[in-house]
């Protein structure tokens, strides 16, 4: 079984879990002041086995399993007999990473909690991109070849999401989104740099240099 699948098992059971008992709900949201004062930084991960609702649950996990099984493989490609720990250690490690900022921002705001995975699978999502730029990605629940290549979708989601941060309310966590995008990037980069000999920062941009040359 792909790390993938066991990741989105793992969140299935627990998130639907915490939907009817309000004590892993609790302890297990991201609450800024209880990892301030009372040290529970565990809530960095945990909040990403948990969602609002049935709707938040299988939207993240689509999206998930639409490009984590593809990002999963090509880890393996990339990184041989490490691909998997590095896929897994991706994703742990940006449910942290993405979290920083709201952290800093928020650490001594009692109003204010996070929940969902979708900053480390904007993680994952990004990687996607990376090693493949100039693959379609459209709407969800639409047609590949009705999207943009990748890099653009990229560029837009980002463009967006830094809009709607700024502008702020909708109750979504847009800097979460935001941060773990480029922590997947960096993490690709920097780990292919160091412990592969594909240098995908090289292949990206040779990529998107002849997608721009036929429109040149």
């Amino acid at each position: 079984m792909s790390i993938t699948l066991i990741i989105i098992i793992i969140t299935v059971l627990v998130s639907i879990t915490a939907f009817s008992n309000g004590k892993v709900f609790n302890d297990f949201i991201f609450d800024p002041p209880a990892v301030t004062y009372d040290k529970q930084w565990w809530r960095f991960l945990t909040c990403g086995l948990i969602h609002a609702d049935y709707g938040h649950l299988i939207f993240n996990m689509y999206a998930f399993y639409m490009f984590g099984e593809s990002v999963e493989r090509s880890f393996i490609m990339v990184f041989q007999e490490k691909g998997k720990l590095l896929y897994l250690l991706l994703y742990i490690t940006a449910l942290f990473a993405c979290l920083v900022p709201t952290y800093l921002k928020h650490r001594t705001d009692g109003n204010y909690r996070s929940l969902g995975a979708s900053g480390a699978i904007s993680a994952v999502i990004f990687a996607y991109i990376v090693l493949n730029p100039l693959q379609k990605i459209g709407l969800i629940f639409l047609p590949p070849q009705w999207g943009l290549p990748a890099f653009v979708f990229g560029i837009l989601y980002l463009v967006i999401s830094s809009y709607l941060d700024k502008r702020g309310g909708g109750g979504i966590n847009h800097s979460a989104h935001i941060f773990g995008a480029l922590y997947g990037i960096a993490f690709l980069f920097v780990t292919s740099y160091l412990l592969s000999d594909y240098h995908v920062l090289e292949e990206f941009m040779q990529k998107v240099r002849f997608f721009a040359s036929r429109y040149s």
